[in-house]
């Protein structure tokens, strides 16, 4: 029973990495780059006995030929390939069993990602309060963009000139005489 959980943990990393960053995966196979973020991730590659360079090579003799990617089946040769490697002093069932256990449960991390730099001098120049001119018309008073009527010039046929003070008020003059 353990060994059947300690499977399913495998082959829910193996899905978590496959479908990460790509809208379109499957979670069915990997591409080289979900597989060598999963040993970097999962600390397979220590950078003494298996090396990125490893992992790519690891990577390209488990897959088919014609193809790009791996399946589950292909991704458990590839860790039997690795295991003896990265634990030179255990058997390699032992060795099996220990990077089974690196990898069970983990998920793709996001570090390193780049954050939002929140310094003085960005915080000043995207504060849509203080924008002037035809700038400040493209936003409302939350600061939220208006969109495309912020940027488009609606045409007004009124007859008066755009911004004029007093558009409208000809009728009453001339009413008045």
């Amino acid at each position: 029973m353990a060994e059947s959980n300690e499977m399913d943990e495998l082959l829910n990393a193996f899905k978590k990495f496959a479908v990460h960053g790509d809208t379109k995966a499957t979670g069915k196979e990997m591409n080289g780059k979900n597989w060598a973020k999963l040993c970097k991730d999962c600390k397979v590659i220590d950078g003494k006995n298996i090396t990125s360079t490893d992992v790519d090579i690891v990577f390209t003799k488990v897959k088919a030929k014609s193809s790009r990617v791996i399946t589950y089946e292909e991704f458990e040769k590839a860790l039997e390939e690795l295991a003896p490697k990265r634990f030179k002093g255990q058997s390699k069932e032992e060795a099996l069993q220990s990077i089974h256990k690196l990898i069970e449960g983990k998920e793709p991390t996001n570090v390193g990602v780049t954050k939002v730099a929140k310094t003085g001098a960005v915080d000043r120049l995207t504060d849509t309060s203080k924008y002037t001119g035809s700038h400040k018309e493209r936003f409302d008073e939350a600061g939220k963009g208006k969109g495309k009527s912020g940027r488009e010039e609606i045409v007004e046929n009124t007859g008066y000139v755009a911004a004029y003070k007093n558009a409208g008020t000809y009728d009453e003059k001339t009413k008045a005489k």
